[in-house]
C-alpha cells in the first residue's frame, strides 16, 4: 500500500464528512487542536491493546457502552457519574458470573459525530441538512443550527477533557472500590427486579471481600480491589478532528490518535479505498470495524489485511451489527472465513444499530426483545463454531429515559414520549441495561459450563 501520513486520507474519497462553508475557519480550529494536550496517552492505548489481545484468546470480555451521541446541552458531572456507575455494575455482574476480567470501554469523551442515512431531514414542507452530532452542527431544526461549524470541534475537545477527568477520578479515586458496590445502584433502579438481584450479587461480593481480607488480601495489597481501568472510545468519523489529534509517540515513534484509546470504523465508512480506512490503517491505537449485514467474506478479509497486516494481537476488534433477523444467517460465514484465514481477532456484538424501528407513535425506538434476540443469536453462532464471544457494544445511559421499548419495565410505544431525551438514537436506560447484563451473564456462564448465576436462584 502507499505510504501513510496523518493527512494521507485527504487523497481518498470520503463519506459522511460535512461540507464546511469556510475552509479558513476549519484550518483555524484544527490548528488550535494541534496545540492542545493529548486527551489520552499512547501507553494507555497500548495497555488496552494488550487487554484486547487477551479477549481474542478467550481470557477476557469487552463491555463497550455509553451514549449514542454525546450532547453539549445535556452534559453534566452527574450524567457522567450515573453512566459510569451503571457500567461498573454491569462489569462486576459479568465478572462475578463468568470469572472473566471485563475490559470497560465507554462510548464517552468523544462520541459526538454520527453518520446519517439521509443528507436531508424533512419536516412538513421544509428540508434541512441532517443533524450530524454536536461536534458538527446543532440538533435544532433551523437553517442556522444545521450549518456545520468547525468551532464545535473545540467545544467537543473541552467537554471530552472534562469527561475524562471525571472518569479517571471515578476509576482511580475510590469510587470504583469493590467495597462500594452497594452504592452504585441508582435510585430509580433500586426497587426493580434488577436492583434486587444486583443487591443479592453485591452481598455475595461483600462476603467474598471479607473472606479475602481475613486471608490478608485487601485493597492495600491488591490495587485492583479499590480501582479499575476505564478506557474511552468513539467512531472516528470526523477526520479533520482526528487528524488534528494524531501525534507521534515519543517513546516508540509511532502515530497515535490521542482523541481516544479505541477508535472504530462505521458500517457506512468501511470502504477499502476510502478515507476512513486509510486514516485508521496508520494509527497504532487498537481499533474496531463495524460488520453489517451487507459485508461479504472477501471484503472482510481484505479489510482485516489492510487494517492489521501484521496480525497483531488486540489491534483489531470486529463489531457485529446485523439485526436480530439477520445475524443467524449472515454472521456464521464471516466467522468461519476469519477463523480459516488465521487472523487473530475478537468479535463483539452490537445489538442496537440493526434493530432500530419507528414506533406507532412516530418515535425511533429499539425493542428490548430484538436486542436480546441478537445477543443470543450472536452467542449461539460462537457456540456452534467453538469460539469464545468477545463482548458486547451497547448504547445506554444512566438516566431514567424511555427510549427503548420492552424489558421488565414494559415500556410501551405510548410511554416513549415521557422521557425521550436522546439527540439521535434510542438508548437503553439503566434498568434495561442491567437487565440485559444479567441475561448476558447467565448466557456466558452457561457457555462456559457454569449453569445459572447464583444470584438468579
Amino acid at each position: 500500500m502507499s505510504p501513510w501520513s496523518p493527512e494521507s486520507w485527504q487523497a481518498k474519497p470520503a463519506k459522511q464528512l460535512p461540507s464546511y462553508p469556510n475552509p479558513a475557519e476549519v484550518a483555524r480550529a484544527t490548528d488550535t487542536l494541534r496545540r492542545f494536550p493529548p486527551l489520552v496517552f499512547a501507553g494507555e492505548a497500548r495497555r488496552l491493546k494488550a487487554h484486547l489481545g487477551r479477549v481474542a484468546q478467550g481470557q477476557a470480555f469487552v463491555l463497550q457502552c455509553g451514549d449514542c451521541a454525546e450532547s453539549f446541552d445535556q452534559f453534566s458531572s452527574s450524567a457522567v457519574r450515573d453512566t459510569c456507575r451503571v457500567i461498573l455494575q454491569m462489569a462486576v455482574a459479568m465478572t462475578f458470573a463468568t470469572g472473566l476480567p471485563v475490559v470497560k470501554m465507554g462510548r464517552l469523551a468523544g462520541q459526538f459525530a454520527k453518520p446519517r442515512s439521509d443528507e436531508l431531514e424533512t419536516r412538513g414542507d421544509e428540508a434541512l441538512p441532517s443533524y450530524r452530532g454536536d461536534i458538527i452542527n446543532g440538533a435544532e431544526f433551523t437553517r442556522q443550527a444545521r450549518i456545520p461549524d468547525p468551532a464545535r470541534m473545540l467545544q467537543a475537545y473541552n467537554q471530552s477533557a472534562a469527561t475524562l477527568n471525571l472518569l479517571r477520578a471515578f476509576a482511580q479515586g475510590g469510587y470504583a472500590d469493590l467495597h462500594q458496590v452497594h452504592k452504585w445502584t441508582l435510585g430509580f433502579v433500586a426497587n426493580s427486579p434488577q436492583g434486587q438481584r444486583y443487591e443479592q450479587l453485591a452481598q455475595q461480593i461483600d462476603d467474598a471481600l471479607r473472606f479475602m481480607a481475613a486471608c490478608g488480601i485487601t485493597g492495600g495489597t491488591m490495587p485492583s480491589i479499590r480501582e479499575t481501568e476505564f478506557f474511552t472510545s468513539h467512531e472516528a468519523l470526523l477526520l479533520p478532528y482526528e487528524q488534528a489529534l494524531t501525534r507521534t509517540d515519543s517513546t516508540t515513534g509511532d502515530w497515535y490518535d490521542v482523541s481516544a484509546h479505541f477508535l472504530w470504523i462505521g458500517d457506512r465508512t468501511r470502504d477499502l479505498g476510502g478515507a476512513h480506512v486509510e486514516f485508521m490503517r496508520g494509527i497504532r491505537n487498537p481499533i474496531g470495524l463495524k460488520v453489517g449485514p451487507s459485508m461479504d467474506e472477501n471484503e472482510l478479509l481484505r479489510l482485516i489485511e489492510a487494517l492489521n497486516p501484521g496480525n497483531e494481537p488486540g489491534r483489531l476488534t470486529l463489531i457485529v451489527r446485523m439485526g436480530a433477523d439477520k445475524v443467524a444467517d449472515k454472521f456464521p460465514p464471516l466467522l468461519r472465513a476469519v477463523q480459516k484465514s488465521g487472523f487473530g481477532t475478537s468479535w463483539i456484538c452490537d445489538p442496537m444499530h440493526g434493530n432500530t424501528i419507528k414506533s406507532s407513535t412516530g418515535y425511533k425506538t429499539r425493542p428490548f426483545d430484538r436486542i436480546l434476540s441478537e445477543v443470543r443469536s450472536f452467542f449461539a453462532v460462537h457456540e456452534q463454531e467453538g469460539v469464545q464471544p468477545g463482548g458486547v457494544h451497547l448504547e445506554m445511559t444512566g438516566q431514567d429515559v424511555t427510549e427503548c421499548t420492552g424489558g421488565a419495565q414494559a415500556i410501551g410505544d405510548n410511554a416513549l414520549s415521557e422521557r425521550y431525551h436522546t439527540v439521535c438514537d434510542p438508548r437503553l436506560n439503566a434498568s434495561q441495561a442491567l437487565e440485559l447484563t444479567f441475561l448476558i451473564a447467565d448466557e456466558l456462564k452457561r457457555l462456559r459450563g457454569g449453569g445459572q448465576t447464583q444470584a438468579a436462584e
